[in-house]
């Protein structure tokens, strides 16, 4: 069986896959951009496929029994152009490391390690226990609006909750859990809004929640909110949330997904058409919340289990389409 790695971000799953599969197997690892003929013979004539996108303009593949997204979003992945009977499947794995990247950003709120750090270097003592003018806030007490309530936001819900923060949620489906105080459709987003101290986006990209952070929402959110978009960029709109912060609506924003990604060939780029980078209340990290060692690994062993499944003939798991 070959399996190809198609593209960086794929290639950074290959090592030790074929030792997790514990069968023969071929792996070959592929660029973005499949310019040779050897390379665009090598990925049609792929049993396995992992990699993040596929569209009409790819060689079509002649005997590919499994598309492999190795991560959760598949939105670059065009079902209709893969051959028919071909398993899609995508992993998760991810959620751990995100959520720890929401709490340090929490944190990094409430807690002013940094500028007591430099200051105290300075001689200042600011923040000082003998200086009850100067007490920071604590986070516990404060409450944390999920939106979107799947493996990313159930993995918030439960490090918030031990921090002892209110956590309300607004979901596509019903949420039953002990680790949320209030829920809400994502036809009551009107009430959501305005009780929250920060939001975290976790909604997948399709197109029902494709700018469903917009205008409205930050009209009605507080105006010293904090929001925190580990979701796609998209969901929330780019332009209302520059607005928003340019113009001191709501209290700031962490940014961890764009609307403007480098190409396949590596050129560098800035992350949005609009200024983000000029602004002081926002901070910008570049799409690194999920990325992890244990991401990589958790992730390696669902793409080796299902490579293993397809080997044997046996269901998939995390199957978007079969």
């Amino acid at each position: 069986m070959r399996i190809v790695f198609h593209g960086q971000n794929a290639a950074a799953f290959s090592g030790g896959v074929a030792a997790l599969v514990g069968q023969d197997v071929e792996v070959v690892i592929l660029p973005d951009v499949l310019a040779s003929a050897d390379d665009r013979e090598m990925f049609a004539n792929a049993d396995v496929i992992v990699g993040t996108r596929f569209d009409a303009t790819m060689p079509r593949p002649r005997a590919l029994r499994l598309f492999h997204v190795p991560g959760a979003g598949y939105d670059s992945v065009d079902l209709d152009a893969l051959p028919a009977g071909v398993t899609v499947c995508n992993c998760f794995g991810h959620e751990h490391a995100i959520a720890e990247y929401v709490m340090a950003a929490l944190l990094r709120r409430y807690v002013p390690l940094t500028d007591a750090d430099q200051r105290l270097r300075l001689g200042d003592w600011r923040y000082s226990a003998s200086l009850p003018g100067q007490v920071h806030r604590e986070m516990s007490g404060s409450t944390l609006g999920i939106l979107g309530f799947g493996h990313i936001g159930k993995a918030v819900a439960a490090r918030a909750a031990a921090f002892g923060v209110r956590v309300h949620v607004a979901n596509r489906g019903p949420v039953v859990s002990d680790l949320v105080d209030r829920s809400f459709g994502l036809n009551e987003l009107a009430g959501f809004w305005g009780d929250l101290d920060n939001i975290v986006v976790t909604l997948p990209l399709v197109p029902e929640t494709r700018s469903i952070v917009g205008v409205d929402a930050f009209a009605r959110m507080r105006s010293d909110a904090v929001l925190i978009n580990v979701a796609r960029g998209p969901v929330v709109d780019e332009a209302a949330l520059y607005d928003a912060l340019h113009d001191g609506r709501i209290g700031g924003a962490v940014i961890d997904t764009w609307y403007q990604y480098p190409s396949p060939a590596g050129a560098g780029c800035m992350p949005s058409k609009l200024p983000f980078h000029e602004l002081t209340n926002v901070v910008m990290t570049p799409h690194m919340s999920g990325w992890t060692d244990g991401t990589i690994r958790r992730r390696q062993q669902v793409m080796a289990d299902n490579i293993r499944r397809r080997l044997c003939d046996e269901a998939c798991i995390n199957v978007v389409r079969s």
